[in-house]
């Protein structure tokens, strides 16, 4: 959720030029042949399988050169992929793509990396949130760009914000180890992060408490996707490839993940790939392949958001913030695997 406050900030910006930009490969990107995609946030787990595929060959089988563009909080991620220097962007998740679309940015949705949005609130033992019943008269930790989320899961179910007290945080996790709140939002694959709440923490994902949402979804403008179809799907089959190659090498492939990003703790990350692997897979994907994702969930998204408030000038269409096209393409490279067991 800390990766939504800088692209909105970037999204207003775009939405107001986007008309004029070029769309597809700037001159330069096209020449050299380069596929160029920008992220939302600094290279972590959520991108292991494209990390994979660059160690293992898999786009320089394909013939693409590709070259990755960190984010971070002083990065922005969609002016990159509406002017052509990238050719694709990755979101942390959905609803940052249907903000940029609402503001009239023609991108669209291509692929999902997690199914499951690693977003939960983790509390204790001893005011412990194990269900939507548990947040009654509880104190929720969260970070005000992800404020609407809370919003989403009180309208969803049926809960008056009286009875719930929200408190305003940062990304650390003192003010639940302090017990300024009883439970705090945040990424469940930061499980360094998460470490200083102690082995006995509660973690609850938005998922279990009735909100859907994807995580690390590929996205890319219309006209890209129109214009360079095939190019785009070679990118999302061999980061699919890299993706199974880790569904069965998870060990192999946290060490290849550490070796290219050094800053990365090679324990922690072995402690947390099955996690990783359990939000990316799932029945879904083993029955259409990695990167799936339903449409009638995000129409059932984009209702909820509209609901609280999000789209004050008209939420978009369904139909306007996602494409199948580049997942039909890629149909073949794209592993049908389910979560691990263990």
């Amino acid at each position: 959720m800390n990766r939504r406050s800088f692209v909105k900030s970037g999204i207003a910006a775009v939405a107001a030029a986007s008309a004029g930009m070029q769309l597809v490969l700037t001159p330069g990107a096209r020449a050299a042949g380069k596929v160029v995609i920008q992220y939302d946030w600094l290279m972590s787990n959520g991108q292991i399988g494209d990390i994979v595929a660059v160690a293992n060959g898999y786009f320089k089988d394909a013939g693409l050169e590709v070259e990755f563009s960190p984010g971070g909080p002083n990065a922005a991620t969609v002016p990159p992929v509406v002017s052509g220097a990238a050719q694709l962007g990755q979101f942390s998740e959905t609803p940052q793509l249907y903000a940029a679309r609402a503001s009239g940015v023609p991108v669209k949705i291509i692929a999902c990396g997690f199914r499951t949005g690693p977003y939960a609130f983790t509390s204790k033992p001893a005011k412990p949130i194990r269900g939507v019943a548990d947040l009654k008269g509880k104190k929720i930790g969260i970070q005000p760009t992800a404020r609407f989320v809370i919003d989403e899961i009180l309208a969803k179910n049926g809960i008056d914000p009286s009875e719930v007290t929200i408190v305003n945080v940062g990304f650390d996790k003192a003010p639940l180890v302090r017990g300024d709140v009883d439970a705090i939002g945040g990424w469940i694959t930061n499980t360094q992060a998460l470490s200083v709440v102690g082995d006995d923490r509660i973690d609850l994902l938005v998922r279990d408490l009735g909100l859907s949402s994807y995580a690390d979804v590929y996205f890319a403008t219309d006209k890209a996707i129109e214009e360079n179809a095939e190019t785009l799907a070679k990118f999302i089959g061999a980061v699919a490839k890299g993706w199974g190659w880790v569904h069965a090498n998870p060990q192999e492939a946290v060490k290849k993940m550490v070796a290219a990003y050094p800053e990365m703790d090679l324990g922690w990350e072995e402690k947390t790939i099955n996690l990783v692997l359990k939000l990316s897979f799932d029945g879904a994907t083993a029955k259409d392949g990695w990167g799936t994702f339903d449409p009638a969930s995000i129409e059932e998204q984009l209702a909820l958001l509209d609901k609280v408030g999000q789209y004050p000038n008209g939420r978009p269409a369904a139909a306007d913030v996602y494409t199948t096209k580049i997942l039909e393409l890629s149909a073949a490279d794209r592993p049908k695997l389910d979560a691990p067991a263990a």
